[in-house]
């Protein structure tokens, strides 16, 4: 592994490439943060693939891509005067040490803040330099350290104002009721046994089943959304990832569906001339072939 100047070398040396881009490329020279939202969106999905696949080449090559994005964003920042690479480094190291109160940042080096509304006080935490101790609690396991995260976030300036308002808007709905439900959890909103969330789950069926008896879209789309919501929840508490989870059924399916097609065309035959039972026996023999 490298060293930390190797690795400030490298980060510069993509600061010198990106730099040199915007001035000499005719596609980098007219970007904008909104041109470029969309090919950043496209960029983190391309690493979370590579993330749930466990490969390491592609998880490189995609960090890379998103890191460009955040180097090419705060270039943009100091064209307009308003931020570099050096304050949104500087803010993220403050931001987390800030969150981290249980941390004796005194200890084991020379610590510091750029912000100069904050200080190290004489227990080691970040502090508003109107302020004196955040937390006297030091966490001992991980769900301990998010309880106490949502809890300082609350006491920063400028930060989120109520405990569900740093849930983006924009996230796909599945992770968005995921993180929902954890920011909840973090301030003690949550079931106290896994298992007391079934009930609600079933509750939740029963009455989508009742709306779509009766026909009425609008209320079974609502009851659907519920339902969705308790079977999330369920995931949640049984320390699964939904998202994850769907993606592989997801990819399941494409890689069944696609041994049936690709078994149909060797036999010169299409879907509309093939029963299906003849579909189920080829969707069955997919699946042995994966065990």
């Amino acid at each position: 592994m490298h060293t930390k100047e190797e690795k400030l070398e490298a980060f510069g040396r993509l600061l010198d490439v990106q730099d040199r881009l915007r001035q000499e490329c005719p596609w980098d020279r007219k970007q904008t943060t909104e041109s470029l939202r969309p090919n950043t969106i496209e960029e983190v999905y391309e690493l979370c693939d590579a993330l749930l696949n466990h490969d390491t080449q592609d998880t490189m090559k995609e960090l890379g891509d998103v890191l460009e994005h955040i180097v090419f964003y705060a270039l943009m920042g100091s064209e307009s005067a308003d931020f570099d690479i050096a304050d949104v480094c500087n803010q993220q190291a403050d931001k987390l040490m800030f969150r981290h109160p249980f941390i004796n940042w005194n200890e084991a080096g020379n610590w510091t803040v750029s912000n100069p509304d904050m200080k190290i006080n004489g227990r080691g935490q970040v502090v508003y330099r109107s302020e004196e101790v955040i937390s006297e609690d030091h966490p001992e396991t991980a769900s301990e350290v998010e309880m106490t995260w949502e809890q300082v976030k609350q006491k920063e300036k400028g930060g989120n104002k109520t405990v569900l308002s740093g849930v983006p808007n924009s996230l796909p709905s599945m992770i968005k009721a995921y993180r929902i439900q954890d920011k909840a959890r973090n301030v003690g909103f949550d079931w106290k046994r896994p298992e007391d969330v079934w009930a609600k789950v079933r509750e939740e069926l029963g009455e989508l089943e009742m709306e779509l008896k009766k026909q009425d879209s609008g209320k079974a789309t609502q009851e659907l959304g519920d339902f969705l919501f308790s079977v999330i929840n369920a995931a949640r508490l049984y320390k699964l990832n939904p998202d994850n989870a769907l993606e592989l059924t997801n990819q399941k399916f494409i890689r069944r569906f696609e041994f049936i097609e690709e078994t149909l065309k060797e036999k010169h035959k299409s879907f509309n001339d093939t029963s299906l039972e003849e579909m189920d026996k080829l969707w069955n023999e997919a699946k042995q072939n994966e065990k």
